[in-house]
This record gives C-alpha cells, sequence and structure tokens, in this order.
C-alpha cells in the first residue's frame, strides 16, 4: 500500500529535493498557517519546549492542513500515553526526544502502531481518523505513520546503527542543541568536535540506510548539514525568523552604526 503520508514519501523519494522546514515555536495557528504557504515541506510543532497541550495541537494540525506543508510533531518525551492522544488528535510524523537505546527506539515504535506490531490503544472516532471516515482506518494507520527517533548524546550517535535498525524506526534525527551540551560546548554547535559528530552521525545512518535529519539555526549552517549527507534539515524558527528581521528593520530605522548581531550558533 502505498503511503498517504507526504512527509514519508518524501523520505523515500531518491529523486526529490532535500525536504526544507522550520520549527514552531509561537504555539499559534495563525502564525503556523502563514509559514504553511511561504514555501516550507515541513513545520514541526514543537510539544517539549514550548507550552502546547494537545488541545493545542489539534488547532495547529487544522492550521498546517490547510497549506501544502506538512506537519511534524515533536512530543515532549517517548511516552505512550502522549503518544497515543497526538496521534488520535492528527498527528501522522512523530519525533519522539532523547532516545539512547535500541530498547527505547522499540518502545517508541510500539507507541505509534497499532497491534500486532505495536500497543498503540484503539479508538474508533477521533480527528487522526477523520472521526471515523477514513475506510479500514484501523488497518492501513501503521502504514501511514511515521516515526522519528531523536539522538541527542554522543552515546546515542554511538549507538545508532542499532537504533536504526529497529524495525518501526522510519528516520533518525539529530539534536545539534543538546549533543553540543552533551559534550561540554554547550550553546555552540559550530564547535569543530560537535561538527565532527554531527557528519559522523550522517555518515552513519547513510551506511545503516536510515533517512537522517538535523535543525540548524541559519541557511548557512543548514547548507554544510545537507552537506554532510542530512536527508531533511530544518531552519531556525518561526520566533527566530521574526525576531531576527525585527532586529534589523529597527536598526535600520534607528540607524545604528554598530555590527548587526552574529547569526545563532544554537538550534532545538
Amino acid at each position: 500500500m502505498s503511503t498517504l503520508n507526504p512527509f514519508k514519501s518524501w523520505l523515500s523519494d531518491k529523486n526529490r529535493a532535500t525536504p526544507l522546514g522550520t520549527w514552531l515555536m509561537a504555539a499559534a495557528p495563525a502564525s503556523a498557517e502563514a509559514l504553511g504557504y511561504t514555501g516550507f515541506d515541513f513545520l514541526v510543532v514543537d510539544m517539549e519546549h514550548v507550552p502546547i497541550e494537545v488541545s493545542d495541537l489539534a488547532h495547529i494540525l487544522r492550521a498546517i492542513g490547510c497549506t501544502p506543508a506538512d506537519a511534524v510533531v515533536r512530543l515532549a518525551w517517548n511516552d505512550q500515553v502522549l503518544v497515543k492522544r497526538c496521534m488520535d488528535a492528527g498527528a501522522r510524523t512523530v519525533m519522539l526526544p532523547f532516545v539512547q537505546t535500541a530498547e527505547e527506539a522499540k518502545a517508541a515504535a510500539a507507541y505509534t502502531r497499532y497491534p500486532p506490531h505495536g500497543i498503540r490503544g484503539v479508538a474508533a472516532v477521533h480527528r487522526g481518523s477523520k472521526f471515523g471516515t477514513i475506510p479500514n482506518y484501523l488497518k492501513n494507520a501503521n502504514n501511514d505513520v511515521c516515526t522519528i527517533v531523536q539522538l541527542e548524546t554522543p552515546e546515542a550517535i554511538e549507538r545508532l546503527p542499532e537504533i536504526a535498525a529497529v524495525e518501526g524506526i522510519d528516520a533518525l534525527f539529530v539534536g545539534p542543541g543538546d549533543l553540543s551540551a552533551a559534550m561540554g560546548h554547550i550553546g555552540n554547535i559550530a564547535h569543530p568536535e560537535v561538527q565532527a559528530l554531527i557528519e559522523k552521525a550522517a555518515k552513519d545512518a547513510h551506511a545503516a540506510g536510515k533517512p537522517v535529519g538535523i535543525v540548524g539555526p541559519n541557511p548557512d549552517m543548514v547548507k554544510r548539514f545537507i552537506g554532510y549527507g542530512y536527508n531533511y534539515a530544518a531552519i531556525a524558527s518561526d520566533i527566530a525568523m521574526m525576531t531576527g528581521r525585527a532586529n534589523d528593520w529597527l536598526g535600520q530605522m534607528k540607524g545604528d552604526d554598530k555590527p548587526a548581531a552574529p547569526a545563532p550558533t544554537v538550534a532545538y
């Protein structure tokens, strides 16, 4: 069966340009919808570091659903109940943070799939099934889900091959902010040691045959990551782009002689 999930199909399309996205930190359906029309392929709804509840998530997914962009939902934790509630609210591509081992990856895969391939709780009518109107939803939902696990420490990167081999893990994602912190370079993902491990992760993911993504604070850094071999990438966030443009324009209006603030070196 061919998937209905655009993001999942993009990852398997070797002839497609690298999917580009951005992070949503504003928790606002209006800004999510606006960015969905700008040309981003995907938008990451961040429920880990942003006060977004499941009821908020449904509204944001509705807004993104009006646009050509697709939604990736980053949950607060690799938790069975959170996964179930967010998928019932309409999330199809889910990202689980801070996965450290193959065992944790197996749990993530199980949480996102119905039996016999997982342990996702069954409900007949919810937003994910278009309120029960999708024919054979329960039989086909497992094919539609895209499960991404985040690797955010040197230990997780070291275990990348065994994590990537877990059945039901569709893609990997390197979290450069937490990785740099775990390496003793908090706030500096540009540090050579951090960059070397980020490059290694891309090579190891390719060797394992698993798509891998990342987020960078600016286009130059993201282009570097794509050069390392990353298959999909997010650029900064809605808040970072808004405040960055505001600072630039205010500086022009006030005639500030001081140079523009340096591009940030952290990511989400």
